[in-house]
């Protein structure tokens, strides 16, 4: 049961549009996802959601679970107002920027940003709790964009050791959850007027860092999943006030319900969504602190001479010239070389989970291929033997079960589901070796 407080506090916001609201609140929520352009995903008989090409509403929500396709990221569910931040990218974000996305567990915005940027840009995705950065860089992984390092700090440690140093920043704030209460009643139980002062005030000592690692003329884009004006409106005014940011205006489709104050807000009973507030500004004065970050343009560098691993997984990659394949202990990791030492930097003064992908791990005189090859965007798909299997077959690898399958090569064999791999096993001859994560199986019973 919804609080009065909050329903008062609707009433106020709303007006007569109330009744409306209170009624899509009791109604199903929407279910949508984003696809892969890593894959064509058949589409023809969904709907598709306005604000992004290639997001879709589903008519009901299917086992995701069961879905192989789903863990070799083809698609990410994601809600469908928060696609609108794609709106917001392209009317003000450069292709070549490199951005920082502050709060972004578990990873739909980044994988978005990731998608958004293509082979131009380089993302910091950042998560402050620690299991949350470790699905978080599962999510970036599956989704097989190069381009992303997912980092564990505190928002004041970046803001100290990067000032300055980024094109856009995304604050999707931890909020109080307003706009997810049809989807999970336990935010109901959770909410009171005085958590979302709480959240509020949190919300802008992160915003404060926010501002500080963005350079001059860079875009702060903040967002909630909340209705109310103390975090939304308020803060967006605060940001103009305090910080001085120039607000920007984005244009949207008139048809699509959305309903503009400072910012932008997404209702149910408006649009086909959970509710969403979004907001941009501009930073315009000079910075006075200078960023770590190199010029992109990086000076000429000799080229160190490969180990023979290195060549090795080249020969795994598309377009091997892009990319920077670090043999770290027994490790081979690859991240676009454009941005080489940035990434550089970042691990220096971050603690970083993931950059890039991992392309192989040396055991003994042979070099093997991580997973997060198979999900990668650029893995030439013919530089390893393959196998397609059954569904029945895909969802035992993903249990990380031991698999028989004949008339494959010994070694390292890429597995596939419907064209798509899905990670890979090691063929000894007798049986298969399963290289799936561990910590990403499926836990779910499954009857086949």
């Amino acid at each position: 049961m919804l609080p009065d407080s909050f329903i008062s506090s609707m009433r106020t916001q709303l007006g007569s549009e109330t009744d409306a609201f209170l009624k899509a609140l009791e109604e199903e929520p929407q279910v949508s996802i984003r696809t892969n352009t890593k894959t064509a995903i058949d589409t023809h008989s969904l709907t598709p959601v306005p604000w992004h090409p290639h997001g879709y509403y589903l008519d009901s929500r299917p086992s995701f679970t069961l879905d192989p396709l789903f863990h070799a990221g083809c698609y990410y569910v994601q809600e469908a107002s928060s696609m609108f931040l794609y709106q917001i990218l392209q009317q003000y974000v450069k292709k070549d920027s490199v951005i920082l996305d502050l709060c972004a567990a578990p990873g739909g915005k980044s994988t978005l940003i990731s998608e958004y940027i293509g082979e131009d840009g380089l993302l910091v995705s950042n998560e402050v709790v620690r299991q949350r950065a470790f699905i978080l860089s599962e999510n970036i992984q599956k989704w097989g964009n190069e381009n992303t390092v997912v980092t564990y700090n505190q928002p004041k440690d970046i803001a100290e050791r990067l000032p300055g140093s980024f094109d856009c920043v995304l604050v999707d704030a931890p909020c109080s959850g307003e706009g997810m209460f049809r989807k999970d009643p336990q935010s109901i139980e959770e909410w009171s007027g005085q958590n979302v002062k709480m959240c509020a005030e949190r919300q802008r000592d992160i915003l404060r860092c926010a501002w500080k690692t963005l350079h001059c003329g860079g875009v702060l884009i903040y967002s909630t999943c909340t209705y109310n004006a103390c975090e939304d409106e308020e803060n967006a005014q605060w940001i103009i006030r305090e910080l001085g940011g120039e607000l920007l205006p984005v244009a949207y489709g008139k048809t699509w319900g959305i309903k503009e104050t400072t910012g932008l807000h997404f209702y149910p009973h408006r649009t086909k969504g959970e509710g969403f507030y979004i907001v941009a500004f501009r930073k315009n004065y000079t910075e006075t602190s200078k960023s770590p970050f190199i010029s992109k343009k990086d000076k000429e560098r000799k080229p160190k001479e490969p180990t023979a691993f290195q060549k090795q997984a080249a020969e795994w990659l598309i377009a091997p010239e892009r990319w920077s394949i670090v043999e770290d202990d027994r490790f081979l990791q690859a991240c676009p070389l454009r941005y080489e030492q940035q990434v550089q930097i970042l691990h220096k003064l971050l603690i970083c989970i993931s950059a890039g992908f991992g392309v192989g791990e040396v055991r003994g005189r042979n070099l093997f291929p991580q997973h997060s090859l198979a999900m990668a965007k650029h893995f030439r798909k013919d530089a390893l033997p393959s196998a397609e299997l059954s569904l029945q077959q895909a969802l035992s690898y993903l249990r990380c079960e031991s698999l028989s399958i004949p008339d494959i090569p010994t070694g390292a064999v890429c597995m596939t589901y419907k064209g798509e791999p899905i990670g890979f096993v090691k063929n000894i001859g007798s049986h298969c070796n399963n290289l799936y994560p561990k910590e990403w199986r499926i836990r779910k019973q499954i009857d086949c």
